[in-house]
């Protein structure tokens, strides 16, 4: 049986060209029933690392990590359609209202390190190896914040039992966040998980971004409206 999915596939009309991305170059880097999960062969050449990003919303973190660390191979997940075609823009350079070449191909000056899973991140676990993972990063997902919906949360037992499953131990969970409600709720609920350990030694550990953070769109906005995001890391055991 499928699991429920909560939250929206698609936002405002998508315009020329991003839909053509979309539709042309979406598919030389989605992930689909025949991707083989190889650091080997799973990229356009073997990759160190695996970072993995669970709902990477515009894309620019996963962009800008992607490009600054060309020898790791990065897993993209994102079921906003919207979000999907940013992010294929970022990678390849193709601007909105511009003519899109009919080569669409990933701009000179990055590597093709970038897969991505368009759909619920859960139903791509069963598919991951078992220690496949280095880093995953979860950055402001939706805090789901009134309590008959607090199930929704993705760190939950059931989910956080999986990740434990996919990272290899000494590898890296990062939880971002910006919402008082989901702030307690990671650390209540991290607390109880018996396969992570928080990193942290003092509090600007977790009051500031690591130091190879690319900043997003939405981090930017949380700190204008003076919301001061918080930067989990725990540890896989």
């Amino acid at each position: 049986m499928l699991p429920k999915f909560f939250g929206r596939r698609k936002g405002r009309v998508i315009h020329k060209a991003k839909s053509t991305l979309l539709a042309r170059f979406l598919p030389k880097i989605k992930i689909g029933e025949n991707t083989v999960f190889d650091k080997e062969k799973m990229f356009g050449f073997p990759v160190q690392k695996i970072y993995l990003e669970i709902g990477f919303g515009d894309g620019e973190h996963l962009a800008g990590m992607s490009l600054k660390n060309p020898d790791i191979g990065f897993i993209g997940i994102e079921v906003f359609q919207n979000g999907v075609a940013n992010l294929l823009k970022l990678l390849t350079g193709v601007a909105d209202g511009n003519n899109v070449p009919e080569n669409i191909s990933i701009q000179p000056e990055r590597t093709d390190n970038v897969r991505v899973y368009d759909d619920d991140a859960r139903l791509l676990f069963s598919k991951i190896p078992a220690g496949f993972v280095d880093k995953v990063f979860l950055l402001f997902p939706d805090p789901w914040p009134k309590k008959r919906h607090s199930a929704r949360r993705f760190v939950n037992p059931e989910n956080l039992k999986e990740l434990a499953r996919i990272i290899r131990h000494g590898g890296i969970l990062q939880i971002a966040t910006d919402h008082k409600i989901y702030k307690a709720w990671t650390m209540r609920t991290m607390h109880g998980a018996p396969d992570f350990r928080w990193t942290a030694k003092t509090s600007a550990d977790w009051r500031c971004p690591p130091a190879d953070w690319v900043e997003t769109k939405y981090q930017r906005k949380a700190l204008r409206e003076g919301r001061k995001p918080v930067f989990f890391e725990y540890e896989r055991v």
